[in-house]
């Protein structure tokens, strides 16, 4: 099994690895796009206004282009120390034992608009880089991204629980064998919607439950029953797609 988390704009500073190594990286098969990508986002940072608005940040955020133009020598640290905000408060990496660690390491990857996908124990800078953006020496990343990342989603084996949000997933499809979660809250009346903080929230807690789980689920329904075992409220909607339901 493999939980596909979305990535988070916001980024731990700092770290006490050693500079990025893009060789280092799991998924060497993705190098040379990783390395397309970072090259345009670091030229691109030498022009500020430039980075500004194709990264749709204010000046207010200039630090986030400082972060792309130090790219290849500012410090590293495991992706899932790197990703901070709800989804990872709520996987709390920090609660992890060295047991649960070498599991998240197996089960958990992160979506990622400038590595296209990285293992829990990848070595990554902070940078700021979305889905959705669009690099003016490379276009958009679907573009970019897709020929290079859909080979690898496509051929994991085991069942890949696809926890990407939107733009993310446009970057490349999973194979048949994947299942996405979406995430609703019910009110009295029963009307069903989306709402970030618990969208993300539960998302965390969801792959915090997976990685936790003894099981390895390989179907949907075995999927739901350990959701189920962990304490929350799943329901199955269609082939592919389980619906959580926030408490």
């Amino acid at each position: 099994m493999l939980v596909l988390l979305p990535p988070s704009e916001t980024k731990a500073d700092g770290g006490d690895g050693p500079p990025l190594d893009l060789d280092a990286l799991s998924h060497p098969e993705l190098g040379p796009t990783r390395r397309k990508v970072a090259e345009a986002l670091t030229e691109l940072a030498a022009d500020v206004p430039a980075s500004l608005a194709a990264l749709g940040i204010s000046e207010r955020q200039s630090d986030e282009v400082a972060r792309n133009a130090a790219l290849w020598t500012s410090p590293t640290m495991p992706a899932l120390r790197r990703y901070t905000g709800v989804l990872y408060d709520a996987l709390d990496i920090k609660s992890f034992t060295r047991a649960t660690l070498a599991k998240a390491q197996r089960r958990l990857a992160v979506a990622s608009a400038l590595f296209g996908i990285v293992s829990a124990t990848d070595r990554i800078p902070a940078y700021r880089l979305s889905g959705g953006t669009t690099l003016p020496s490379l276009g958009t990343l679907r573009g970019v991204w897709k020929p290079a990342l859909e080979p690898v989603l496509t051929g994991v084996e085991g069942l890949v629980v696809d926890l990407r949000s939107g733009s993310y997933s446009a970057l490349a499809k999973t194979g048949p064998n994947s299942v996405t979660v979406r995430v609703v809250t019910e009110d009295e009346r029963g009307n069903r919607t989306t709402v970030s903080h618990f969208n993300k929230a539960y998302k965390g807690r969801l792959a915090a439950a997976l990685v936790a789980s003894r099981a390895d689920p390989s179907t949907v329904d075995k999927l739901a029953t350990v959701i189920s075992k962990a304490g929350m409220t799943v329901e199955r909607d269609g082939d592919r797609e389980l619906v959580l339901l926030t408490n």
